[in-house]
């Protein structure tokens, strides 16, 4: 047997890096001149973590500003689309943020004079991991358990899971593989998850419904 999973939370602590933007044109200048991976990673996966008070159909905050700070729809709309799941690099997400924004530029009915109250600032997160001290020793025992964890926990084991381990996937899924191959389904089953167009609540509540499903048919 394996051993237990143990269960862990996160708080994020969030970091300026002293860049911001009053502009679209300064967002994309910014955005062509840094190389910090953590700065796509916060401003896209971070924000499912934080509280924010936005049109929740605008998730990352680059389409958030678009839409609340620039008013512009067409924008918003665009940036929303874009599911950072899809870029194995947060460079490749970075050019493809700054490809949406040139092609809005671009466009002829664009103002580029457009200069906001309330500029884009430019921010990473670190990371701080704490044990809860629970654990779970079997796979039977995942559903219940999975329904008590916190936005945090969810967050740790079914998002930031992905930079840090080899297969990229959630912790979930690694252990139960560590466990038995009889579980295949299951994990195939966990990570055709959409791990970003959910809220946090919605991932624990889809995992949930899973695991139960599973495990009331049997177990594998």
């Amino acid at each position: 047997m394996a051993e237990p999973f143990a269960v862990l939370d996160c708080a994020l602590i969030s970091v300026a890096t002293g860049e911001n933007a009053h502009t679209l044109r300064e967002l994309r200048d910014r955005l062509m001149n840094t190389d910090d991976p953590g700065i796509m990673y916060y401003h896209f996966w971070d924000a499912m973590l934080r509280p924010r008070f936005v049109d929740p159909e605008f998730q990352n905050d680059f389409s958030a500003w678009a839409w609340h700070d620039l008013h512009d729809r067409r924008l918003a709309e665009r940036l929303a689309i874009v599911n950072p799941a899809d870029f194995h690099y947060m460079d490749d997400l970075r050019h493809k943020v700054i490809d949406v924004i040139e092609d809005r530029m671009e466009e002829p009915d664009f103002n580029p004079l457009i200069h906001v109250e309330y500029p884009f600032f430019l921010m990473r997160s670190q990371i701080v991991v704490f044990d809860t001290g629970i654990r779970i020793e079997h796979p039977e025992e995942m559903p219940q358990r999975i329904e008590k964890m916190s936005a945090g926990s969810i967050f740790y084991h079914f998002i930031d899971s992905r930079r840090r381990t080899e297969s990229g996937e959630n912790d979930f899924s690694e252990w139960l593989r560590g466990i038995n191959s009889q579980y295949t389904d299951l994990t195939d089953k966990i990570a055709a998850i959409d791990p970003y167009f959910n809220s946090l609540t919605e991932l624990r509540n889809q995992l949930a419904t899973i695991l139960k499903a599973q495990f009331a048919k049997g177990g594998a």
